[in-house]
């Protein structure tokens, strides 16, 4: 039976009436027969590629959602979205498509439907710019739309330790300490990834598929469910049933990215001690949303978030273990009891959120260690903190989970990339009390401000996690944590203040005060920004110089479809 719709469909752009028959003449080859052109049509955007365990399984999770939503009465459409593996191209010169694949996923998805008049859209993904590039596209089209995520990885297990992406970068840095031989170096790589899934921890995947379910765009549990179980396929199908009722019902996106849910976001990724690229993203998917959101909305929803879960990287446990202990729903319950969420904002099934989660207990199970009560939090505040000073005018973002020293006063040691960084770090050239700095790796500089995992994993591997601070002006992946600061803007290459360190300058990061300054006179500073150069472009043709032409700052979100 086909779905009620209020008013036209979008679709009928393309199939109604005589006119159009050449358009339903290329339906009819993909499928469609007479009494298919009266229903929706739904886009399926897949992210399904084997290229990386987090999309591998996906196209199961497609045929799925397509079966469902014939069975709604809706026609389905499948079509292909791009990804790229970070955890692969990490330490390269490939992680500079990182974060412009997010751009590029969002383009698509918007291509499609636009073009092809869709009525709504399924997008699922598994990485980490499946989500944010999904729902910048989601907030442009504002069609009736739902997310969902392709699911986390189980652990690997090696000596009765739970492995993950982050483990093998860690041994990297324990084998050039010689902490660990190389054969125990080779079981960590060839056992930390055992099947398909995102990074197993709360990464900066898990964590936006966590702030999705929390801006109720996603179904209730299905951000941290297993990508190998059953019960992900069985909420796919279920995704696609509440889609096809959106689409009846008229359910938009503007309906639920709201400013209340995008609270109630940026609450939860507090609250689970997530990646700091779930601030880069939301920005980006409020910007596409026309939300107001900023660096500062960010700060003071922190002050009032206590982190509840001890999850990896810092912490004990991974996402599976989350999921078994109740997962986003119980900590959301948690924080609704407390008045730390807004319960009346809207989800994709129509009903507010604090419907969802009606039947939820107000405390988390006992005999679990991973969700802890509200009157005792791993962290009395949240760990996403703004940093601002003359090194940060316009803020920087830093990660407290698991540091043992808020405050930091050291020598800067200037490294011009990622790559030279990590070479003195494995030579033993960096030492405690440094404070090191890598530039020319923001959103135009890098450009594409890769991820730097490889070297803050080499000095947490080193035994230099709690004795070294490091600031940069590109990222951090969601499996870092230390005394590290990145976002920081203006980046270099737009003549930051980063741009003017040398070496041995004095740098303090207070994490306590949200402080992030460089100790030289003003006077100082002047001469050196006097005699400051742009560097010349790194890329002059292909993706990476358009994305140099429009890309905003980092702490507008890193965007690049104008407006700010």
């Amino acid at each position: 039976m086909a779905v009620e719709t209020p008013g036209k469909l979008r679709s009928s752009q393309i199939t109604e009436g005589t006119e159009r028959s050449p358009n339903r003449a290329m339906l009819r080859a993909v499928g469609f027969q007479d009494a298919d052109f009266l229903k929706p049509i739904i886009g399926v955007a897949s992210g399904y590629s084997n290229l990386t365990p987090c999309n591998m399984g996906i196209d199961v999770l497609a045929a799925r959602a397509m079966e469902a939503l014939r069975e709604a009465g809706t026609m389905p459409q499948v079509f292909g979205t791009i990804t790229v593996s970070d955890g692969i191209s990490m330490g390269t010169e490939g992680m500079k498509y990182s974060l412009v694949s997010r751009e590029v996923i969002a383009d698509s998805i918007e291509t499609v439907c636009n073009a092809q008049a869709m009525d709504g859209v399924m997008a699922i993904g598994g990485c980490d710019k499946n989500i944010p590039g999904a729902m910048i596209a989601i907030a442009r089209l504002n069609i009736p739309s739902i997310f969902v995520y392709g699911g986390t990885t189980k652990p690997g297990h090696y000596q009765g330790r739970d492995l993950t992406i982050v483990s093998v970068f860690e041994a990297v840095g324990q084998y050039s300490a010689k902490k660990i031989d190389a054969q125990e170096l080779a079981a960590v790589e060839r056992h930390a990834c055992p099947g398909a899934g995102a990074c197993g921890g709360m990464f900066t995947a898990n964590t936006m598929s966590s702030a999705i379910e929390a801006l109720g765009m996603s179904l209730r549990s299905s951000s941290t469910m297993a990508a190998e179980d059953e019960e992900k396929a069985v909420s796919t199908g279920e995704a696609a049933r509440v889609l096809a009722e959106a689409v009846r019902r008229q359910i938009l996106p503007s309906h639920l990215l709201t400013r209340k849910g995008f609270e109630n976001a940026i609450t939860v990724v507090n609250a689970l001690g997530g990646s700091t690229n779930a601030v880069l993203h939301l920005l980006a998917i409020a910007h596409s949303a026309r939300v107001p959101l900023a660096l500062d909305d960010f700060e003071a929803i922190r002050r009032r978030t206590p982190v509840l879960c001890d999850l990896k990287p810092s912490g004990r446990f991974v996402t599976t273990e989350f999921h078994e202990a109740g997962g986003v729903p119980q900590v959301m319950k948690i924080l609704l009891e407390h008045g730390c969420l807004h319960g009346d904002a809207l989800t994709v099934t129509g009903r507010t959120m604090a419907e969802e989660l009606r039947d939820i207990p107000p405390v988390p199970p006992a005999g679990q260690e991973v969700i802890r009560p509200w009157n005792e939090p791993l962290y009395a505040q949240g760990h996403l903190m703004i940093l601002r000073g003359n090194l940060a005018t316009e803020g920087a973002v830093a990660k407290l989970t698991g540091v043992k020293r808020p405050r930091t006063t050291g020598p800067a040691r200037v490294f011009e990339s990622e790559e030279r960084c990590l070479q003195a770090i494995l030579a033993g050239g960096i030492h405690p009390g440094d404070v090191v700095v890598i530039r020319y790796e923001g959103p135009v500089g890098g450009p594409g401000m890769r991820e730097m995992l490889a070297p803050t994993s080499a000095l947490i591997g080193a035994g230099l996690g709690d004795a070294v601070g490091l600031i940069t002006d590109g990222r951090f992946s969601g499996g870092t944590y230390g005394m590290v600061v990145g976002h920081v803007a203006p980046e270099a290459a737009v003549g930051g203040t980063i741009a003017l360190v040398q070496e041995g300058d004095s740098i303090t990061i207070d994490a306590t005060a949200g402080l992030l300054q460089l100790n030289v006179p003003e006077s100082e500073l002047a001469r050196r920004k006097a005699s400051w150069t742009p560097p010349r472009p790194r890329y002059t043709r292909g993706v990476l110089a358009k994305y140099v032409r429009l890309v905003s700052s980092s702490s507008k979100g890193a965007v690049t479809d104008g407006g700010f």
